[in-house]
C-alpha cells in the first residue's frame, strides 16, 4: 500500500497580518485598477482613445505618478498585463508603487463563467495553476490579491448551488494566496442589477457571507490575514422603492455586523456602480456612526476613484495629464476623509 505524506506549508501569519493592517491603515484605502484588457479597452474607447497595451500603460502610469496620493491609497490592485509593465522612466510598476509605500496587488481570478445546471448564474474560475501564479506575483512584488464572485438576484436565483460553489472557490483561492504570502481579498459581490428589494439584497448578501466564511473556516483560512470586499445593501436598479443614504449605510453595517467574523482586520467596499459622491457619502456615514465597528471600514474603489480622471486624461487640454492627476487626487482625498467620517458635501469642489 502506498501511503501519501501530506506536505505541511508554514503560512507566514505575521506577514499576512501586517500587510492586511497596512492596507486598512487610518485614512487610506485601495485603488482597484485591475480592469481586464477587454474592460479597460472599452473604457478607453468610450472616451475616444484607441485601446492598446501602450494606451492602457500610459493612462495608468500617469495615475500612479500623482503627487501625494500615497496619503490616501495603501494598495493598488493590478491586472496581469499591468504588473508586467513599466512607468515612463522604465521602473517596473510594482517597484514604483512600493517605493511610495503602496502595496502592489493582483487580480488572480480569470473571470465568471456560466455555472453548469444553473441557468443565469456564474462561477468564477482561475484555480488552475493559481499556486504557481501567486508564487510568481509575490516574486514580482505583489503582497495581496483579489478574487471576485458574481451573484445575481432574479426569479429563483441565486440558487444554493451558486452560493456554495462560489464560496468554496473563494476559500480555496484564499488558502492558496496565504500559503504564498499574499493577503487575499474575497469579493462575493451581489449585483445591483434587477428589480429586487433592499431586503432581498440583504438576505442574499447575508447568505453569501455566511457561506464564504463557513468555507474559509473549513479550509483553515487565517482570518486576521484576510480582507472582505462586499457590496453595500441596495434595492435593485429597477426597484421603485429607493433608500436614502442613511438607510443604505445602516442596513449595510447591520448585515456585516451579523455575518462577518470580528477577527477580520478590515472591510474594503466595492463601489458597484454608485456615483463618485454616493460611494464616498455612504462610507462616510458608516464611519460616522456612534457604534464602534470591530473592523476597519475602508474602500477598494475602481470607477468611483478614477472615472473622472480617465475622462480628463483623454481630453483635448494641453495639460490633461496633470488635470487628470488632480481629479484622482481629489477623489482619493474625499474617500480618505470618509474613513474617519470627516467628509462633507461642500468639499466636493470642481476638479476641472
Amino acid at each position: 500500500m502506498c501511503h501519501l505524506r501530506r506536505q505541511v506549508v508554514n503560512v507566514d501569519k505575521e506577514l499576512l497580518e501586517r500587510t492586511a493592517l497596512e492596507l486598512v491603515s487610518p485614512g487610506k484605502g485601495i485603488l482597484a485598477a485591475d480592469e481586464s484588457i477587454g474592460t479597460m479597452s472599452k473604457r478607453l474607447e468610450a472616451v475616444g482613445v484607441t485601446p492598446s497595451a501602450e494606451s492602457r500603460r500610459s493612462y495608468r502610469a500617469n495615475l500612479f505618478s500623482t503627487e501625494g496620493y500615497e496619503s490616501a491609497i495603501s494598495g493598488v490592485i493590478l491586472f496581469d498585463e499591468t504588473i508586467r509593465q513599466k512607468m515612463d522612466d522604465g521602473t517596473p510598476i510594482p517597484e514604483a508603487l512600493a517605493s511610495r509605500g503602496i502595496h502592489p496587488g493582483i487580480k488572480v481570478d480569470t473571470g465568471a463563467k456560466d455555472l453548469a445546471n444553473c441557468p443565469g448564474e456564474k462561477i468564477t474560475e482561475g484555480l488552475d495553476s493559481l499556486r504557481e501564479r501567486c508564487e510568481e506575483y509575490f516574486a514580482m512584488g505583489a503582497r495581496f490579491a483579489k478574487w471576485r464572485a458574481v451573484i445575481r438576484i432574479n426569479d429563483g436565483i441565486p440558487s444554493d448551488a451558486c452560493i456554495r460553489t462560489n464560496a468554496h472557490a473563494l476559500a480555496r483561492y484564499a488558502s492558496i494566496c496565504q500559503e504564498q504570502g499574499l493577503v487575499p481579498i474575497v469579493e462575493p459581490e451581489v449585483l445591483m442589477e434587477g428589480s429586487h428589494s433592499a431586503q432581498r439584497c440583504y438576505d442574499v448578501t447575508a447568505a453569501a457571507l455566511d457561506a464564504t466564511f463557513f468555507e474559509c473556516s473549513s479550509q483553515g483560512v487565517h482570518l486576521p490575514g484576510l480582507l472582505l470586499k462586499p457590496n453595500m445593501i441596495f434595492p435593485g436598479n429597477d426597484c421603485s422603492d429607493r433608500l436614502s443614504r442613511e438607510e443604505v449605510s445602516s442596513l449595510t453595517v447591520k448585515c456585516l455586523t451579523s455575518h462577518v467574523p470580528h477577527e477580520l482586520p478590515g472591510i474594503v467596499f466595492l463601489s458597484g456602480g454608485q456615483t463618485d459622491e454616493d460611494a464616498t457619502a455612504h462610507l462616510n456615514l458608516m464611519n460616522s456612526m456612534d457604534s464602534q465597528h470591530p473592523w476597519e471600514l475602508s474602500y477598494s474603489y475602481g470607477r468611483a476613484l478614477q472615472a473622472k480622471a480617465l475622462e480628463i486624461w483623454a481630453g483635448p487640454e494641453e495639460d490633461s495629464s496633470s488635470l487628470s492627476q488632480m481629479a484622482f487626487a481629489h477623489r482619493s482625498k474625499m474617500n480618505s476623509l470618509a474613513r474617519s467620517g470627516e467628509w462633507e458635501i461642500p468639499l466636493e469642489t470642481p476638479t476641472s
